[in-house]
């Protein structure tokens, strides 16, 4: 019986997989050598590789041309990039190489769009699709877009209300808008439907008492969003037939709409045996479009996506030293990590996300199961999901012998909801986060991108 860390992985899992290798006893994450990275800046440590999130982009729109292509599609296919997920500029710079397009959530996005646009990384023909709860900053934001010559500034209506402000504003002037479904949650969901958008049974007649006689409006857009994301369940078909069943209701009345924009993004892998078909969810999403057009006799819309965690996610990591070790019963077996979860990976502490969780070096060594901690003294900084089978599983650890873990696609949200340069947890400072991008001979290079976080900076934020 081999009893390897190595060993466990490979029976464990299809191991090496696309992202994952393993060197010398030492993990490689899409071709990167971990040891060297730590080596130079050490731990803990924040990376992203910045092609990933290219690969995604390309990935997606492969997804939707073949799809596309095989039931003879008529629409066109565009990719745009939600923000929320990560404002950072590297992100946004990374993404704009791909030809995409944007959805911003807030009125503090739209001045990301007015600096993108004055660095020549935007054209004002790109869309921008303005989604959420709008507030007058947000809206006047939007509007301010709209008259400085942004020709694909579409607000996407969340409340009935919403569009007397712009026929105000912009009075005189067509601009294009987007409707949102208030969509049905799922079962298990606390709340029955979505507190955004615009119910259902209620969007044909608010189309024809609000917009059809409005010449200054042009709705172009029917926004249809899933919260658990795009997943093959029965739950997700009836919510999508629905959406498309409204679409062909409204173009009837509506000859101006063309567009139908498919929220809430592809999966990200979170874990090693991870089975989800992309290709086929993408097919069967723009088969059933077309089918239910066909059978409703109105032309198929041009699709739109927006996939936020899907560009990002698979792009991060974070690396940690193993700093002690401590038994605390005869089952429990803790390894203290030099950072915190709570300050670095917030969503494994706040909605118990699970991410791909595996040993950087020791891969030769013996292995048992263990529990991760964290620095804070907080008895729910702790980590013990989803390493084999929902059990942790490391290499034994030897103290005088460094030993690295990391987590892994990572880089959708966790800045932002950990509060970047702002105050953490117990004072536990953000760590350094490391840029690792490929120059054109397809060499690896680095830059830091933020230095760990200094008691300095944290004491002048508590006003000492």
């Amino acid at each position: 019986m081999k009893n390897r860390y190595i060993d466990l992985i490979q029976q464990t899992y299809d191991f090496p997989q696309e992202d994952f290798d393993v060197k010398d006893s030492c993990l490689q994450f899409n071709g990167i050598n971990l040891m060297d990275i730590i080596d130079q800046y050490g731990t803990p440590l924040k990376i992203t590789y910045l092609p990933k999130i290219s690969q995604q982009i390309q990935k997606a729109k492969r997804m939707f041309n073949v799809a596309m292509a095989k039931t003879d599609y008529k629409g066109s296919y565009t990719y745009c990039y939600c923000t929320k997920s990560s404002h950072f500029a590297f992100v946004m710079n990374e993404a704009l190489k791909n030809d995409i397009h944007i959805e911003t959530s807030s009125a503090y996005d739209l001045p990301i769009i007015r600096k993108l646009h004055q660095q020549g990384k935007i054209d004002k023909d790109v869309y921008v699709l303005c989604n959420g709860y709008k507030r007058e900053g947000y809206q006047k934001d939007i509007v301010s877009l709209i008259q400085s010559g942004f020709t694909n500034v579409m607000p996407i209506l969340d409340n009935k209300l919403e569009l007397s402000y712009y026929e105000k504003a912009l009075a005189g002037k067509t601009f294009k808008a987007g409707i949102r479904i208030a969509s049905e949650e799922e079962p298990n969901f606390d709340i029955y439907t979505s507190r955004l958008g615009i119910r259902i049974n209620d969007i044909v007649s608010y189309y024809k008492s609000a917009i059809k006689n409005n010449p200054g409006v042009k709705l172009k857009m029917l926004h249809f969003f899933i919260n658990t994301g795009i997943r093959d369940t029965s739950y997700y078909w009836n919510e999508l037939n629905k959406c498309i069943q409204v679409y062909c209701d409204l173009k009837k009345v509506c000859p101006e709409l063309d567009s139908l924009d498919i929220g809430g993004g592809m999966p990200i892998r979170t874990k090693l045996d991870m089975d989800f078909d992309y290709q086929y969810m993408a097919d069967e999403i723009i088969r059933q479009i077309k089918s239910v057009c066909q059978q409703r006799r109105v032309k198929e819309p041009n699709i739109f996506t927006e996939f936020g965690s899907f560009t990002v996610g698979e792009s991060g990591a974070i690396l940690y030293s193993v700093v002690d070790m401590k038994v605390q019963n005869d089952k429990e077996v803790w390894y203290l990590v030099d950072s915190s979860f709570i300050t670095t990976l917030p969503d494994t502490w706040g909605i118990k996300q699970k991410f791909i969780l595996l040993a950087v070096n020791g891969w030769k060594k013996e292995f048992w199961r263990v529990n991760l901690g964290g620095l804070t003294c907080d008895s729910d900084d702790y980590y013990n999901m989803e390493s084999v089978k929902n059990r942790v599983f490391m290499p034994m650890y030897e103290r005088g012998k460094p030993l690295y873990l990391g987590f892994f696609h990572t880089g959708a949200y966790q800045e932002s909801i950990g509060g970047y340069g702002g105050i953490q947890h117990c004072l536990i400072p953000a760590p350094k986060h490391v840029l690792i991008d490929r120059n054109e001979d397809g060499e690896l290079t680095t830059r830091l991108f933020a230095k760990e976080q200094s008691a300095k900076s944290m004491m002048k934020v508590l006003g000492y």
